[in-house]
């Protein structure tokens, strides 16, 4: 694979997004589905998709995201755009997350049935029109659908066709199921079996239970608590519900939430496993830190001030890098920042987190 080498680094951008075209879901819903079809201002049948979302946040939003990268923004951030930026920023190829995507599989209440059509959908549209216009670098991450559990494999099979190496998921609960359900079970076991990666992505102002959500009204509040804590739970779940113990191959990435809440938290769960180990035994056999540094990638912010300390703690080979381009916290220098870090890592350390460890993750290697 040809790579672009920006101060001499190949770059693996993790964690990008799309953004879905609103007249999208229209062209690409089953006939029987086009009236779930949102609306431009991402309303199905006048309902909002999305919680707590003010005027005041879409509208800065909005403007910032235009003002960072206004050719993107006004070509409706299409494929040849997506290129454009990558190869400003030195990026050398991307796997793609959605962006109202998260939002509508965040819906606990909507239909299984018709959360299935959007996610067939999103995968039609972005594997056979957005990701090839270049599929060598813009590599689609599949959607799945939680709210039926009993057509995931399938879906699971429909995503492998189009050689897709991962598959994103929430970390919330979905009609009250964690990960570690035994709904999910068979589809835990076809990740493994096809050597697909899960990449766990949390959504703020979604419909779903959502730690401090109940609490809090902001966004400033709301995107703080959802993300790590989300990811926090999400690798509970795994950890305590045996998924990591019964598919030691299954590849778990937590995205968009930095790394700084990993040390803390495997070292709390590993204190509580050397207290509790009795209670946990038939689904815990290691401590759950070793869960983690054997199958679990973190997507790291560059601008962390405590990344050499948190390498010191879980070591080198289980950090990633996310641009989550083009969201509003997005930071167009943000590539010049993670090469940045040579300051502070050796580059050994920083080739293993722009290129290896991503590689590895999503089994390009």
């Amino acid at each position: 694979m040809m790579t672009k080498m920006l101060k001499g680094y190949s770059i693996i951008d993790a964690d990008s997004h799309v953004i879905e075209p609103p007249s999208m879901w229209a062209e690409y819903l089953d006939p029987e589905f086009k009236q779930f079809a949102p609306s431009a201002e991402m309303k199905i049948k006048g309902e909002k998709i999305a919680d707590k979302i003010s005027e005041q946040l879409q509208e800065i939003g909005n403007k910032q995201m235009m003002e960072a990268h206004p050719n993107a923004y006004f070509h409706g951030y299409h494929s040849e755009s997506h290129i454009q930026e990558m190869l400003l920023m030195g990026i050398d190829l991307a796997f793609l997350y959605p962006t109202h995507g998260l939002l509508l599989w965040g819906i606990n209440t909507m239909e299984p049935e018709v959360a299935g059509a959007f996610t067939r959908a999103y995968n039609t549209w972005l594997f056979e029109e957005f990701c090839s216009y270049d599929p060598e670098r813009l590599r689609g991450v599949g959607a799945i659908n939680l709210h039926q559990p009993e057509k995931m494999v399938l879906e699971l099979h429909q995503i492998a066709k189009y050689g897709a190496k991962a598959v994103f998921l929430r970390p919330n609960p979905i009609k009250g199921r964690l990960l570690s359900n035994p709904a999910y079970e068979p589809f835990w076991a076809e990740c493994e079996k096809l050597n697909i990666a899960i990449g766990i992505h949390e959504g703020a102002h979604s419909c779903l239970p959502t730690t401090g959500a109940e609490r809090f009204q902001t966004h400033f509040a709301l995107h703080a608590c959802s993300h790590p804590m989300e990811h926090m739970m999400g690798l509970l779940a795994l950890i305590e519900g045996g998924v990591l113990e019964r598919h030691p191959c299954l590849r778990v990435g937590f995205l968009e939430s930095g790394c700084g809440w990993l040390p803390y938290w495997l070292w709390r769960l590993d204190q509580e496993y050397e207290n509790l180990y009795w209670e946990v035994k038939d689904t815990i056999k290691i401590r759950p830190s070793e869960y983690f540094r054997r199958q679990c990638f973190v997507s790291i912010e560059p601008s962390e001030p405590y990344i050499s300390q948190i390498i010191e703690y879980i070591g080198s080979d289980n950090l990633i890098f996310g641009s989550d381009y083009p969201h509003i916290d997005h930071q167009s220098d943000i590539v010049d920042q993670l090469v940045g870090l040579e300051k502070n890592l050796s580059k050994e350390t920083l080739k293993k987190i722009t290129w290896d460890n991503p590689a590895r993750f999503y089994s390009l290697v």
